[in-house]
């Protein structure tokens, strides 16, 4: 795996990787689920705490996939 481009290596850790697509699967929901709540014509106090913990979480997420992406291209280029 030579010089991959950041998409490449993602398609490839899709198919190839169980925890990388799962992490992904997770990603997507919650960024479904933020524009749920961004959506609702009156947001209430507690939609916006629910909004604000799913934003944290999303972004723990994106963090352990980028974690995940760094070491692959690593290893790709040992």
């Amino acid at each position: 795996m030579e010089n991959h481009t950041q998409e490449e290596l993602k398609a490839h850790l899709l198919s190839t990787d169980e925890h990388f697509r799962s992490l992904c699967e997770q990603h997507a929901h919650l960024k479904h689920q933020i524009q749920e709540i961004e959506a609702k014509p009156h947001v209430t106090g507690a939609d916006e705490l629910e909004e604000q913990r799913l934003k944290k979480l999303k972004l723990q997420i994106k963090d352990q996939m980028n974690n995940i992406l760094a070491q692959s291209r690593q290893v790709a280029v040992s």
